[in-house]
């Protein structure tokens, strides 16, 4: 069983990676979102250096540097699982370039196969996530929350023109239509995340499409049915949806059919229209009984716990990751054995 976390690429140096080997980290999910400029890349005036991520929209080979990130985590005793990267606006709101920057994503999936990167991290949701004011939590840390009542009455700036479910639909079919064969040619997995909050509407003029299970066996089992094609089964976000008892449902079934790439193994209190983000052992999911649900349909793991609060008084957030990964190591321990 594995246990996973996130660096990001401009942390990918031996004092993270010593750190999370050290507490018993196995596999790494490299975040590419900002982070710093990619090893020997010039942008394209001459003057400036480009990020892996903008070097890979643009479409450019970047086996290289991806391999050479793994490499980096392997030097430390752990596996490279995958990198992260949103659908970009291109695609999602159906920009002229869109087929072009789809094309882009097919060789950026064959630069990851190449680099022995077995996995890809997505999302669809050009809007990105939305927060209202934190809660604060024991030890005076900040809890990420969620109302949808404060958030109402102050929406963020929608997306113009707005962008109904159907349209989103159309976008979502074309682009898998043409990434999944690629993924499958690539011998990777492309793992697609929820929205977060999961609410089927749009918050910032732009339609959710991946928000329901309605909506993921859609994705799944319907437009590009493939062993490629699986969920990023983000359980803080299902368990805002369907509440601390239907949350149980949902991984037996997603796991059963072997959609699920990884876990985001988290905790929450409430559930929409309100939640918040909580450490592990004070949410409302039994996290021992979760952890037995995907045990006995046939999961393994990595689990990862994504999410801590936000520490007071200066401390990290490597405090509450080492917090989480204990947490993990030891349910594993109990649950598989």
């Amino acid at each position: 069983m594995y246990i996973q976390d996130q660096v990001s690429y401009d942390q990918l140096d031996d004092e993270h990676l010593s750190f999370f080997r050290a507490i018993g980290v196995d596999s790494i999910h490299l975040e590419l979102r900002g982070g710093a400029p990619a090893v020997g890349r010039k942008g394209g005036t001459g003057s400036a250096n480009t990020t892996l991520a903008q070097d890979l929209k643009a479409g450019r080979d970047c086996t290289d540097e991806l391999a050479q990130a793994r490499e980096k985590v392997e030097a430390h005793g752990m596996r490279l699982n995958n990198i992260f990267m949103p659908a970009w606006e291109e695609i999602t709101l159906a920009e002229a370039d869109m087929d072009e920057k789809i094309g882009y994503w097919c060789q950026m999936l064959a630069c990851v196969g190449r680099a022995g990167i077995p996995c890809v991290g997505w999302n669809f949701k050009p809007m990105g996530n939305f927060r209202t004011t934190s809660d604060v939590g024991r030890g005076g840390v900040q809890y990420s929350t969620f109302d949808y009542a404060e958030f109402d009455k102050n929406r963020p700036t929608a997306h113009a023109p707005p962008v109904a479910e159907a349209q989103m639909w159309e976008r979502m079919e074309r682009f898998l239509q043409a990434v999944v064969p690629a993924a499958e040619q690539a011998g990777g997995v492309m793992a697609l995340h929820p929205d977060d909050p999961p609410i089927p509407e749009p918050l910032a003029g732009v339609a959710q499409i991946c928000s329901t299970l309605e909506q993921f066996r859609k994705t799944f089992f319907e437009l590009a049915p493939s062993d490629n094609n699986r969920m990023l089964f983000c359980q803080g976000c299902m368990t805002e949806l369907l509440g601390p008892e239907g949350i149980y449902g949902a991984i037996a079934e997603m796991a059963s059919q072997g959609k699920i790439a990884w876990v985001h193994f988290r905790n929450v209190r409430g559930q929409l229209p309100r939640f918040t983000e909580v450490f592990m052992d004070e949410g409302e999911v039994d996290m021992k009984r979760a952890m037995e649900v995907y045990r006995d349909n046939g999961f393994e793991g990595p689990y990862m716990m994504d999410h801590t609060p936000s520490f007071a008084h200066g401390f990290g957030q490597l405090h509450g990751k080492a917090y989480a990964i204990g947490y993990i190591r030891a349910l594993i321990q109990m649950v598989y054995g």
